[in-house]
């Protein structure tokens, strides 16, 4: 049987449709520039048109003649080529990008990209391929079967990729039972909730002990051995007491090395900030090719690096997947989401990245640059045109029709340049 959670308006691609949509009837804020300008160019043409006929005819006498040249500086400054400018480019650009599941939100983003000088990038699920599996469970005086029979209760409703490989894992065994009771989440620490009789807990172990439960030596020998060996872990708690722990592993995505290779090669330095324990963090991100890497993060640590980044001059993007990077998503200068991830952090992104191909991060930075390089080219072509075309058609050079192909010529030639976006080659 299968179950339809959503339906026409409702469903995922009516919702990046209307992402699309949004973007390419958005103004960027060179748009409005041009928008107060062509509200002054516009009365300023006629008059100066105007004044023009006014001169030859009283030069020459000839009613004709002067009225042709007015005509002329007329048509000629028609200002299509300078509304056309901004829009065919994002129509273009924001089109091209849709098709290799590059979701650019607004028209704000362009300007953003361009400044850009640090990424910052959770792991799970972003440099990892958010698939982690379980290969150990200790216990300390308890089965491994109740360990992760009791953390999948608790974690059944939460969306956190190590959750969801404790309840593939349960599911695997056979064990599941009845979703715990007064599930209570502790976004980037853990989960709480009521298994019978027994309070139940599963997060880090960090997390567990700054709330006062008692660890054994051995959990805590344990805990070192694996984190020291690349493994993630939960630890479960009964009542007072860490009972055991759950070693996961997560592969690294094969795009990931290339995707960091990518934003350094446009000049972008590539931070890694984890929720996950700092030798993890460490080993990951020498797999990447990251030098600077933070651990052990929880949702409102990640947002506060960024702002610490922005003080000091820094224009930040922060490209995460999950409910733990909303914040740091919000805060950032530029948010990228995968596609992937919850709507929450899809909501509070920029962009939206539908592929889980990390190099979608950097192709889409160069997309938006060079929609907003191709704007900025026909803008200087629009306004050069007009300055050149004015003084030649006001000198008589040029006549009615003639200017007339000029202006049908410069509307062309913006069409033309901004269609060169469909050229773009990603990653």
């Amino acid at each position: 049987m299968v179950e339809a959670t959503a339906v026409g308006a409702g469903t995922e691609l009516a919702r990046l449709t209307r992402m699309v949509e949004e973007a390419q009837a958005g103004k960027a804020p060179v748009q409005k520039l041009v928008d107060r300008i062509s509200a002054v160019f516009v009365p300023l043409v006629i008059v100066i048109a105007t004044a023009g006929g006014i001169v030859w005819f009283a030069l020459l006498g000839d009613a004709t003649h002067a009225v042709s040249i007015a005509v002329a500086t007329l048509v000629v400054a028609c200002p299509c080529a300078l509304g056309l400018a901004t829009p065919m480019a994002l129509l273009v650009g924001t089109g091209r990008g849709a098709r290799s599941g590059i979701i650019i939100r607004g028209t704000d983003v362009l300007e953003s990209t361009r400044r850009v000088t640090t990424v910052i990038v959770d792991k799970t699920g972003t440099l990892t391929t958010g698939h982690p599996a379980v290969v150990d469970v200790f216990g300390d005086g308890v089965s491994a079967d109740t360990i992760i029979g009791n953390a999948a209760r608790v974690e059944m409703g939460t969306d956190h990729p190590l959750a969801r490989a404790v309840v593939a894992e349960a599911t695997t065994r056979g064990i599941m039972g009845e979703v715990a009771r007064g599930i209570a989440a502790e976004p980037g620490r853990g989960v709480t909730g009521t298994v019978g009789t027994t309070v139940v807990r599963a997060g880090s172990l960090e997390w567990l002990s700054e709330s006062s439960l008692s660890v054994s030596t051995a959990i805590a020998d344990m805990a070192v051995e694996w984190t020291s060996a690349g493994r993630s872990l939960v630890a479960v708690a009964h009542g007072d007491r860490v009972v055991g722990i759950i070693a996961i592993i997560d592969v690294v995505k094969p795009s990931a090395r290339d995707a960091i290779s990518a934003l350094s090669k446009l000049g972008i330095r590539a931070v890694m900030a984890s929720g996950d324990n700092r030798a993890v963090a460490e080993m990951v991100a020498r797999d990447v090719g990251i030098d600077e890497f933070y651990g052990a993060m929880n949702p409102a640590d990640k947002r506060d690096l960024i702002t610490r980044l922005q003080q000091r001059g820094e224009v930040v993007a922060m490209v995460g997947d999950g409910i733990n990077d909303a914040a740091a998503l919000a805060q950032a200068d530029l948010g990228i989401a995968m596609g992937h991830g919850t709507d929450v952090a899809i909501e509070t992104s920029d962009i939206v990245l539908v592929t889980t191909d990390l190099r979608r991060v950097a192709d889409s930075i160069r997309l938006s640059r060079s929609t907003l390089g191709t704007i900025r080219g026909n803008l200087v072509w629009a306004f050069g045109y007009n300055a050149i075309a004015i003084p030649i058609a006001l000198a008589g050079i040029m006549g009615p029709a003639v200017a007339g192909l000029a202006m049908a010529f410069s509307s062309v030639f913006v069409v033309l340049n901004s269609a060169r976006l469909r050229a773009f080659r990603t990653s």
